[in-house]
This record gives structure tokens, C-alpha cells and sequence, in this order.
């Protein structure tokens, strides 16, 4: 639709007064793409074997957010946002990942993580299985199982970490390590009687048995205690207590199967802090009964953050001469588009982009390949005419038809539905800004669901040019691999970069035909060398 008169007048009249000078003049831009240009002229590729993975996914992160995220970022810095430089945009190497998965146009993140992990599609809400296993099935889970990356590192002698502000037996961090035909097995109460009978095991349960996994970070005390175990967070809270049937408890386990290893386990940030990398040899920390607060909620006295869990598992796992893989998920994003709250799924992205930061700053992109994308995205849409440096949580400049205010950013569908007889809610007098807004949605849902666009993936450091252009979710496993070397292709650290040597059996006549051609290839070679002998001459 066009811009009514009125409206137009405005927006030309006021739109550039936030314009800086120095953007009025043609030789800023000019000179810009110029120095960006010749950046990209510089770049060398960086061919060498990755002594170390980082694998940054943010969950639901789709462009939108990316986007937006990137503005707020800025704009909590006191900038107009639209212009900031997120550490993830200096990654050189962008492509885009198509994250359908075998059943669904559009993926959970249990099928997402078993394309980018384990570098298979599957189908919806089974992990670490291919598409022949069955959503909630047991029996067809037998004999599908796939692994991960983080288990070909270790088994490459690579220590191995997953860090996620979601609960460690969450749908992403799960797949690095466990098999199940449905992602919410987390604990033994949660499998049916007929799982039990064919022999599936809870999530939680093979956190500890699958891999050897030497960081563990994030949340999910409550299904690794026996029922009714008192949280020591929140003793009073019953939701808070364990979930366990079969009475075991894994965090004990997981204790005593280290003997002759310094493993820490810890729930708070006092213990997180005494915990010394040197001298540390396994790390489990689980700070809340199930997902982390999220960043804006976070008692900073009680829970670290993304950017200290992260720089705590670096620093355990760097010590190995081998290297490491490991897994950083910023899962709260998904979870606050879920509840079309906006402003806290930027402000975890915002985070998220923090502990990127910090990652890079620790390790050297000589030796260690960084990695960020997101495994699906969300229907939040970026709209409205807003003027340049208006809040990324404010409202459009741009009224609708039926003469009312909307935000900047909405979602397709969610929770922010709430027209009656066809009218919208009024909310000129409304302050979006906050953390408890929700924003206004197209469709009425009770939980948004997720989109299926592409989405992006960033990497640097070596081979971080083969993360380019149009790819299936599940190249992403496969290329990680062979950056680093670990997994079934080991050809990039036996210096070969072509296709694998295939075997071919000619016929007689088609061995004839091939025995021609060579002979005239190689006639047509000594020609060669005649006549630059002749020039030379």
C-alpha cells in the first residue's frame, strides 16, 4: 500500500534529521566501500588443519534478529545502532544454510542440531537418529543412531564442552551426545512404560555415558537428582525438586566415574569462580532445576553469564595439545520469541554476540576455526518506516489504516494476538520498551512457532572459506570436520583437496578410446615443448 500524503510529508520532513553530517557527504560512503573493499582484496585464505573448533549457534537467531540485535546493540552503547559492527560481522566468510528438515517445511531444533552436529536430516523431535526413527517411537531408534562431531574430536583425542543458557539435556546440546527418538525423554519420568520396555534410556542418563565430555554448562539439576530431591537453590519450590524414578543420582555418578581426574562439579557462581582452568581437568556446572534465567533476569551474584561460561570452558578445555570442540549455545532466544517477547530475545542475542567476542579473543584464528549460525528462525517481521536511530523496540513513525500505532518489530503469530471484533489494541499510551512486552502478532497462538527461511552462517579462521554459499543444514557437520580433521574425511590433513581417487573399470573398447586420448595428450604436449623451444630460439 502507499504511503498516504500526510504520512509522506512526515517521514521526508523529519526522517533526516538524524542523518549524521558526515553521511551527507558522498565521499564518506565512497571511502568506505573503499577501505571494505580492499579488506576483502587483502584476505588470504587460510588453508591450515583447525587445532580447534567454536561453535557459536544461537537458537531462532534468524536474519531478523541478527538484524535487529545488531541496532540494539548499538543503540545501548548511545549510537544510532543501524551502523554498529557486531562481532559477528567480521566474520569473512558468509553463506546460508536451508534448515527443512526430512518430515517438516519447517524444523525444531532437534532436527536442526542432528543436520549441523551429526550431519544427517532427520525428522521432527528425534535427536541423534536418521529419518528412519519415528517421533516417540523406541523401537525404530535401534540401529538408526548417528553421532556427532563432538564425539568424532573425542575420539580424535580432542578434549570436548558444551556451554548453553537452556537445560544441558535441551534439544541442541543434546544431540552432540545422545540418541533418543523423542527430545523430551530428559529423564526417566519423562519415557513411557513401552520406551522402558524396548530398551531407551533418558537424555539425562547418557549425558554422563555416551561421551566423555569434559565441560558440561547450563542448566537441568532437577534430571539428574532421585524424586523429590530438595534443590539446594530452591528448596521450597516443589517444581524445582528432582524428576528422577529410578532413584539414581547422575551428578554423583558422574563424580565417582572420575576418580584420578580433578572434576568439579558446581550450582552457583561462588563455586564457578574457585574453580581454577589449570588445575581442572572436568567441569560440570549446572546453575538453575532446569533452563538458565535469561541475561535480563540473571542474578549476576548467582549465575554467570554466556561471556564467563564460555571463558571458563576454554580455558579448561585449551590445555590439550590436540585441541578441542566446543559447543556454545545461545538458547534463550528461541525461548523469549517463543513467548513474543522481543526485547529479551535481543537482549540474549546481544549477549550472545559478547561471548563471541570473548572466544575470539582467547584463541587464535591461526589455529582455531569459529563458527556461528542459527539452526531455524521465527516470524518476527522488521517494518514500518522507523526513522535512523529510533529505538529497534519502539513504533513505527507510520500509522496504519485504522489510525493506530504499531511496533517496529511483530511477529506473524504468538501470543500477541489480542484484537477484539476485528480492532487492534491501542497502544499509544503503551511503553513497548520494556522487558515484559509482548509484541502484537498477526495469528493468536499460544507460543509463536518457529520460520523456514535460511539461515546465516559465519565463520573464520582456517578453511573458513569452504562456509560459503547456498548449503544444506547438514553440510555444516561435514565441513567442520574436514576443517579439523576428525571424523571419516581426513583427506585435508593428508594434504589432498580433491575428490576422493575413484576406481574406474573400462570395457576393451573403452580402454582403447582411453589409450588414444592419451597418446594424443601426450603428442600434443611435445608440440608444446617444440614450439617454446623453437620461440626460444
Amino acid at each position: 500500500m502507499e504511503l498516504t500524503i500526510l504520512s509522506l510529508f512526515v517521514l521526508l520532513a523529519f526522517g533526516s534529521s538524524h542523518a549524521k553530517v558526515e553521511e551527507e557527504n558522498p565521499e564518506f560512503w565512497r571511502s568506505q566501500a573503499q577501505k571494505s573493499l580492499q579488506s576483502v582484496l587483502d584476505r588470504k585464505l587460510n588453508t591450515n588443519v583447525a587445532k580447534n573448533i567454536l561453535f557459536f549457534l544461537g537458537d531462532g537467531m534468524g536474519i531478523t534478529t541478527y538484524t535487529a540485535a545488531r541496532i540494539l546493540k548499538g543503540q545501548l552503547q548511545n549510537q544510532t545502532g543501524e551502523e554498529t559492527v557486531m562481532t559477528m560481522d567480521t566474520f569473512p566468510s558468509v553463506g546460508l544454510a536451508k534448515t527443512y528438515s526430512v518430515d517438516f517445511q519447517i524444523p525444531d531444533s532437534a532436527a536442526t542440531a542432528t543436520a549441523y552436529l551429526c550431519g544427517v536430516k532427520t525428522n521432527l523431535n528425534v535427536i541423534g537418529v536418521n529419518a528412519a526413527a519415528r517421533n516417540g517411537i523406541c523401537k525404530t531408534q535401534k540401529g538408526n543412531e548417528v553421532t556427532s562431531i563432538l564425539k568424532w574430536a573425542k575420539d580424535a583425542g580432542k578434549s570436548v564442552g558444551i556451554v548453553t543458557t537452556t537445560r544441558v539435556q535441551h534439544a541442541t546440546p543434546a544431540t552432540s551426545y545422545a540418541h533418543s527418538a523423542s527430545r523430551k525423554w530428559y529423564s526417566d519420568a519423562d519415557l513411557p512404560e513401552s520406551a522402558k520396555r524396548d530398551g531407551c534410556t533418558d537424555i539425562a542418563s547418557q549425558l554422563i555415558k555416551n561421551v566423555d565430555i569434559d565441560v558440561i554448562i547450563g542448566g537441568g539439576r532437577k534430571y539428574m537428582t532421585p524424586r523429590g530431591t530438595k534443590d539446594p537453590e530452591y528448596p521450597r519450590d516443589y517444581s524445582s525438586r528432582g524428576k528422577r524414578k529410578d532413584g539414581r543420582n547422575l551428578i554423583n555418578e558422574w563424580t565417582k566415574m572420575k576418580t584420578g581426574k580433578v572434576a568439579r562439579y558446581v550450582w552457583n557462581k561462588t563455586d564457578f569462580n574457585a574453580v581454577d582452568p589449570e588445575t581442572t581437568d572436568y567441569l560440570m556446572a549446572l546453575f538453575e532445576p532446569g533452563d538458565l534465567r535469561f541475561e535480563m533476569d540473571r542474578d549476576p551474584n548467582m549465575d554467570p553469564s554466556i561471556v564467563e561460561t564460555t571463558e571458563k570452558a576454554i580455558r579448561i578445555l585449551q590445555k590439550n595439545p590436540k585441541g578441542f570442540f566446543l559447543l556454545v549455545e545461545g538458547g534463550r532466544i528461541d525461548q523469549a520469541h517463543h513467548d513474543g517477547r522481543a526485547y529479551m530475545a535481543l537482549h540474549e542475542a546481544v549477549a550472545f554476540d559478547n561471548a563471541i567476542a570473548k572466544g575470539l579473543e582467547l584463541t587464535s584464528e591461526h589455529e582455531t576455526l569459529t563458527v556461528v549460525m542459527a539452526d531455524h528462525s521465527h516470524p518476527l517481521s522488521f517494518n514500518g518506516f522507523p526513522f535512523r536511530g529510533q529505538s529497534i523496540l519502539g513504533k513505527s513513525p507510520l500509522w496504519a489504516t485504522d489510525m493506530l500505532p504499531y511496533t517496529t518489530l511483530m511477529y506473524g503469530n504468538g501470543p500477541g494476538r489480542k484484537g477484539i471484533d476485528g480492532t487492534r489494541p491501542d497502544i499509544r499510551k503503551v511503553d513497548t520498551k520494556t522487558k515484559d512486552y509482548v509484541q502484537l502478532s498477526a495469528v493468536p497462538m499460544q507460543s509463536t512457532t518457529h520460520s523456514g527461511e535460511d539461515v546465516a552462517v559465519l565463520a573464520r579462521g582456517p578453511m573458513a572459506h569452504i562456509f560459503q554459499g547456498v548449503q544444506e543444514q547438514n553440510y555444516i557437520a561435514h565441513a567442520m570436520a574436514y576443517a579439523s580433521c576428525v571424523g571419516a574425511n581426513l583427506r585435508h590433513c593428508q594434504g589432498l583437496t580433491g575428490p576422493p581417487v575413484v576406481k574406474t573399470t573400462f570395457t576393451d573398447q573403452e580402454n582403447g578410446v582411453e589409450a588414444a586420448r592419451s597418446s594424443a595428450a601426450l603428442l600434443c604436449s611435445l608440440l608444446s615443448v617444440l614450439l617454446i623451444l623453437t620461440v626460444l630460439m
